[in-house]
């Protein structure tokens, strides 16, 4: 490959890929650099022909036929805006294992994956070699965040997929125009090829799958792969590059929803959350009020409060079990007729419906991730195979949903007066729990998250999976510098966030769940009440914890049910046996992060000397109606 300098002969390399009207485009780009490395792709991918994708609908609608075309997505008979899209059964989850932080020889991160840089690019440059011959390449111009927002960033996809491209053009905002109006903005790059292909359309290459990520250049390279959650580049790839930038300027990219929950005069009060896959994390934000995410956040500090922006416009939800009585709003968007979706690994019958669990009629037969499905199908092992699979997936636009929030487009974003951590825990979390304050918060509540491992698919029952800020896969600094970062960011607010813990996995005796799923939104209605000063509060020696009183009437109001006092005391008992097993695990876990900071142990000191001086005071368990001091 030659180098090109001047920017004519870039563009004179950049014509032999493409046409006039793609290089009219191409030559509107401000950045030599970025074009520069366009040529270096197209040399070493080697594609037939370049297209650029820009906001205007032709260019859209030119992706989706493409999909479709290419046998990417096939159309349902219903409506032919819902397509189905299948991976295959080797390709139908996130690969932890190839999914690397590339770093200089001799480094490595404490809980991370990572590989040697140059080692890891000659690989991966190699397997990219050719890789795109006879196939047409796809680039898009995309913001992460609001357009002309100061907390926004950048990204280029450039794929030989158009199931990417087309998931790429939902789930972000085009910003096409921005890099020909300027040549100043960093920019995140996302090179994507999904392989050869087998007669079924899918990546067959998979033993030379790989997912690396290069912090020092910004670029995610993804080959042998079609698994959006592997490929496309602004999901869970960016987070790590955004993280990285954020470390170094002091402020917060986040695996966090941002909702907003209405207090007394119609009030709005913005929260994000951080929930592990299976926690409730989507079924809270879209049981408040509004929604400006559901999935990321970008949190900065504008005149000493906490902001944040969603940096996505579209959803890539798990739609296993979503059904018309637990999820009336989702499911309505799935299917309707006027919207667009992609579904990925679900069943698509012969007679052209799309069907998942949590459809309210039986599976017919037809095609899924497997290839042909019928009932009672079994795999080699003779297990029975699922019509739909349990990571199945929805790619669908936020702006579906009613309660989107109208400032979900504000450059200046939201301002954040609380943030939640939840996790999947039967025996120690009571279900809401306010922080001492925001240091006290971030070690015992987001640095402490652990998650109850589930006998279906992950394990032992009762095993704690520790998932710091629920962001662990994500992560491409160690734990302990994500704490201190939290640390360093608290230090520039001037009024701080109130940190919450919540919990909707406490179980009985017979193992039974103690709440229903609505009573979250009751949850969510407390933290509003607190974060306003408009209710007290009983101090626990782990944070403050609801007065019976005020959640009857809110149960009353939100829900129209009774909240008996038995069932609320069972509920936020202070378990201190637990809780200090707990924090002995989360001791020792940090102690072997050497990054990890000083003042997070000496907080957990704290916190456990206050657990033990009340296990002194009142037993191993205490009532909340002892520390009620009414």
């Amino acid at each position: 490959m030659g180098i090109v300098e001047g920017r004519e002969e870039v563009l004179s390399a950049l014509a032999k890929y493409t046409d006039r009207y793609n290089l009219d485009k191409l030559t509107r780009i401000k950045s030599i650099n970025l074009l520069k490395w366009i040529v270096y792709i197209v040399e070493l991918t080697k594609p037939s022909r370049i297209f650029i994708i820009t906001d205007s609908e032709q260019d859209i609608e030119y992706i989706r036929s493409k999909a479709i075309e290419n046998k990417e997505e096939i159309p349902s008979r219903f409506n032919p805006r819902h397509t189905v899209h299948f991976d295959g059964p080797r390709d139908l989850a996130r690969d932890r294992e190839n999914t690397r932080i590339l770093v200089s020889a001799g480094v490595e991160i404490p809980m991370i994956n990572t590989k040697e840089r140059n080692e890891a690019l000659r690989e991966v440059l190699e397997f990219f070699n050719g890789i795109m011959k006879d196939k047409e390449l796809y680039i898009g111009f995309y913001c992460y965040g609001p357009k002309n927002s100061p907390f926004s960033l950048y990204g280029v996809q450039v794929t030989d997929s158009a199931y990417v491209a087309h998931s790429s053009n939902i789930l972000y905002r085009i910003c096409y125009d921005v890099f020909t109006s300027r040549d100043d903005i960093e920019y995140m790059r996302f090179l994507h090829s999904t392989g050869p292909r087998d007669e079924n359309g899918w990546s067959r290459d998979i033993a030379r799958r790989r997912i690396y990520i290069d912090l020092e250049d910004r670029v995610v390279y993804s080959v042998n792969t079609q698994y959006a959650g592997n490929t496309v580049g602004l999901k869970k790839l960016s987070l790590r590059l955004c993280i990285d930038k954020g470390d170094k300027e002091s402020w917060l990219c986040e695996h966090m929803f941002i909702v907003g929950v209405k207090g007394p005069a119609d009030r709005i009060t913005y929260f994000t959350g951080a929930f592990p896959a299976g926690c409730g994390k989507t079924s809270t934000a879209l049981i408040a009020d509004t929604v400006v995410g559901d999935d990321l956040a970008i949190i900065r500090d504008l005149d000493g409060r906490a902001h944040a922006v969603n940096p996505e416009i579209g959803m890539f939800g798990i739609i296993d079990g979503v059904n018309p009585v637990d999820d009336p709003e989702i499911y309505d968007i799935l299917t309707r007729r006027d919207t667009e979706v992609i579904f990925a690994n679900v069943l698509l019958t012969e007679d052209g419906e799309v069907w998942w669990n949590g459809k309210p009629t039986p599976p017919k037969p037809g095609l899924n991730y497997a290839g042909k499905w019928w009932p009672g199908k079994k795999d080699e092992k003779g297990i029975e195979i699922p019509p739909s699979h349990p990571n199945a997936r929805f790619t669908t636009s936020i702006f579906y949903l009613e309660k989107v929030d109208p400032r979900i487009n504000d450059p200046y974003g939201v301002t954040i007066k609380g943030m939640i951590f939840g996790g999947r825990d039967p025996n120690t979390w009571v279900p809401v729990e306010e922080s001492l304050d925001w240091e006290h918060g971030v070690v015992t509540k987001g640095a402490s998250l652990e998650s109850e491992k589930t006998a279906a698919t992950l394990g032992a029952v009762g095993v704690m999976e520790f998932n710091p800020f629920a962001i662990l896969d994500f992560l491409p600094i160690s734990p302990g510098r994500f704490v201190d970062l939290h640390f360093r960011f608290g230090e520039k607010l001037d009024v701080k966030p109130r940190i919450f813990s919540v919990n909707y996995f406490l179980r009985d005796e017979r193992g039974r769940y103690l709440t229903e799923k609505v009573d979250k939104r009751v949850w969510l209605k407390w933290m509003e009440l607190r974060v306003n000063n408009d209710v007290d509060a009983i101090a626990t020696p782990t944070g403050f914890i609801p007065i019976y009183s005020d959640l009857a009437e809110l149960f009353k109001k939100e829900l129209g049910k009774e909240f008996h006092e038995n069932l609320y005391e069972r509920l936020f008992t202070i378990r201190i046996e637990n809780l200090l097993a707990k924090y002995e695990r989360i001791w020792k876990i940090y102690s072997k992060i050497p990054d990890t900071p000083k003042r997070f142990f000496e907080i957990l000191i704290e916190q456990k000397r206050r657990l033990e001086d009340a296990k002194n005071k009142y037993g191993p368990e205490i009532s909340p109606f002892k520390l009620d001091r009414k």
